[in-house]
C-alpha cells in the first residue's frame, strides 16, 4: 500500500522503507521513491482511457434497484415500486429517479454471477479470482501495463477504504507484480466526530502533504536532487546485483510528484466551485445508524473524476456500506438517494466535460442478495444472481443485459462472472488479456482466465 504521509509497514519483498532513499531527506513531507523503484518493464499501448470503479461493498440488492420483480410475491418483490426510465424496457427502482433520466447513458448487467462462497469477498470484484489465488488486482495489472513517463500522476488511486477500518484490504495488492504496482492511498477515512467523516493524510481538499516545506524553494529542490543524482550514480558503481537499477528514474518521477502543480490540482477538490460540489452530495453519516458505520462520501466521486480528468487510468473508490440483514428498506432508503445522486453528479459531469467516452463508469459489489426477505426485514447474502452497472468508455449503453427467473434467483440463461466484467474493462483500457505474468514461483498466469469481455457491451 502507497500512502503518503508515510508508515512503518515493510514491504512484501521483506524491504523496509527506512531500506530506501526517501523524498523527505529532500525538504518535503512526502516519501514516495521506495514506491517507485524496480519499475518493471514494457507496457501495453498508450491509451488516453480511464476507468472509474464503484464498490459497493457488502452486496448491493440487484432486486432493490436495478432488476425488481413487481408481480412476485410481497416477501420477494420488497417495499420498492419500479419506474420507468428515459429508456423503454430498462426500469429501475423508484428511489434512483435521476439515474432514470440518464439511463441512455447507463447499461446494467443483470446476469451477473459470483462463484460460490460464505462471505465477502471483494478479491472476486478487484481481481476476479478468490483470495487463496493470490491474484493481482484490476489496478496493479493496469499500473504495470501503462506507465506513463510524462505524468507524475500515479496510474493506481485507491479511494476504497471502508470507515470504520481505514486499511488497505488484500483484494487491492499487486501480489507477484510486485511493490510499485500498490495504488496511491491519497487519505483515509477515519472515526466518525459529530456525525461528521474523518481524514487521514491528503485529499478531500487537503493537500499539504504533496507540498513542499515552507523554506524549501524549487531551486533548492533542485540542488538537492542534483546531489541525490551524484550518490544514485555512485550507489549503482558499487552495486552488483543489479537491484539499484531503475532508482535514478523513479526518484525524479517522486521529485515531480511534489513538485507538480497538477499533482496537487488533482487532488484538490476545494477548486471545484461550491456548486459543484454540492451536485456531488457530502460526507455525512447516514440517518438510522445504529452501529454508526454506514456513511456517505460523496466527495469521492468528485475526486475520481478529477483525477481521470488529470491522468489517472485507474481510480477504485468505496461507497457506502451494503450489507443489510436486519432493516433492510430502511437503510436503503437512506442510501439509495445518496448512491443517485453522487453517480448522476459524475456521469453527467463527464459527458458535459466531454470525457464520457475515454472515461467507464462501473458500479458493482461482490454478491446480491437474497429474493426473499428475512425475519429480520433484512436480505442476506445471495452470489447466484447480481448486477454490474456501466457507464461511457464507448461501450454500448442504453440497454438492459441479461436476465434473472421471475423471482430474481438465478439468471435464466447466460452467465457472466467478475472476469468478464475486468475482461471488459482491460478491453476498454486496451491491455491484452492474453499477455502473462510470472508468479511467485515463476509460472506464468494469464490476466484471467475467462477472457470474454460482456459481449453486448463492447
Amino acid at each position: 500500500m502507497l500512502t503518503i504521509w508515510g508508515s512503518k509497514q515493510r514491504f512484501c519483498e521483506g524491504v523496509s522503507r527506512r531500506d530506501f532513499l526517501k523524498v523527505g531527506a529532500l525538504g518535503s513531507a512526502l516519501s514516495l521513491p521506495d514506491v517507485l523503484r524496480l519499475k518493471s518493464q514494457g507496457a501495453s499501448k498508450s491509451s488516453q482511457k480511464s476507468v472509474i470503479m464503484v464498490c459497493l461493498n457488502g452486496g448491493p440488492s440487484h432486486i432493490d434497484m436495478y432488476d425488481l420483480k413487481p408481480e412476485a410475491p410481497s416477501e420477494i418483490r420488497g417495499e420498492f415500486d419500479p419506474i420507468h426510465t428515459n429508456v423503454p424496457g430498462f426500469d429501475i427502482c423508484e428511489h434512483l429517479p435521476l439515474q432514470a433520466s440518464i439511463a441512455d447513458k447507463l447499461a446494467v448487467v443483470r446476469n451477473v454471477q459470483w462463484p460460490l462462497d460464505d462471505g465477502h469477498r471483494l478479491h472476486l470484484l478487484f481481481t476476479g479470482f478468490p483470495a487463496s489465488a493470490g491474484r493481482p488486482s484490476f489496478g496493479g495489472v493496469v499500473s504495470r501495463l501503462r506507465r506513463d513517463r510524462n505524468n507524475a500522476l500515479p496510474p493506481y488511486v485507491s479511494m476504497a477504504q471502508f470507515p470504520p477500518h481505514p486499511i488497505l484490504h488484500s483484494h487491492e495488492e499487486p501480489t507477484y507484480l510486485g511493490t510499485p504496482h500498490r495504488p496511491f492511498v491519497p487519505f483515509q477515512a477515519g472515526p466518525l466526530e459529530n456525525g461528521k467523516i474523518t481524514y487521514t493524510g491528503p485529499g478531500m481538499g487537503s493537500v499539504k502533504n504533496l507540498e513542499l516545506l515552507a523554506d524549501m524553494t524549487r531551486q533548492r529542490l533542485g540542488e538537492r536532487s542534483t546531489l541525490l543524482s551524484s550518490f544514485d550514480n555512485l550507489r549503482h558503481e558499487i552495486d552488483s546485483s543489479g537491484e539499484m537499477a531503475g532508482k535514478d528514474a523513479f526518484t525524479v518521477r517522486a521529485l515531480e510528484m511534489i513538485s507538480s502543480n497538477q499533482v496537487r490540482d488533482a487532488f484538490d477538490i476545494s477548486r471545484e466551485p461550491a456548486s459543484v460540489q454540492a451536485k456531488y452530495g457530502g460526507d455525512i453519516q447516514c440517518k438510522n445508524d445504529p452501529d454508526k458505520r454506514r456513511c456517505w462520501e460523496g466527495s469521492k466521486f468528485l475526486l475520481a473524476r478529477r483525477l481521470v480528468e488529470a491522468g489517472v487510468p485507474v481510480v477504485t473508490l468505496s461507497a457506502g456500506v451494503w450489507d443489510t440483514h436486519v432493516d433492510h428498506f430502511t437503510y436503503q432508503r437512506d442510501y439509495l438517494p445518496r448512491l443517485d445522486q453522487s453517480l448522476h453528479a459524475l456521469i453527467t459531469d463527464l459527458h458535459e466535460r466531454g470525457m464520457s467516452q475515454d472515461v467507464t463508469v462501473v458500479v458493482c459489489g461482490e454478491m446480491g442478495r437474497t429474493p426473499r426477505i428475512n425475519k429480520n426485514a433484512g436480505r442476506d447474502h445471495w452470489p447466484s444472481a447480481g448486477f454490474a452497472l456501466f457507464s461511457g468508455g464507448g461501450l454500448n449503453m442504453g440497454q438492459v443485459i441479461g436476465a434473472t427467473d421471475d423471482q430474481g434467483a438465478r439468471p435464466k440463461n447466460l452467465a457472466y462472472n467478475p472476469q468478464n466484467i475486468l475482461a471488459t474493462l482491460y478491453h476498454v483500457l486496451g491491455v491484452n488479456t492474453e499477455a502473462t505474468f510470472p508468479d511467485h514461483a515463476g509460472r506464468p498466469r494469464y490476466i484471467l482466465d475467462d477472457r470474454e469481455s460482456i459481449a453486448e457491451l463492447t
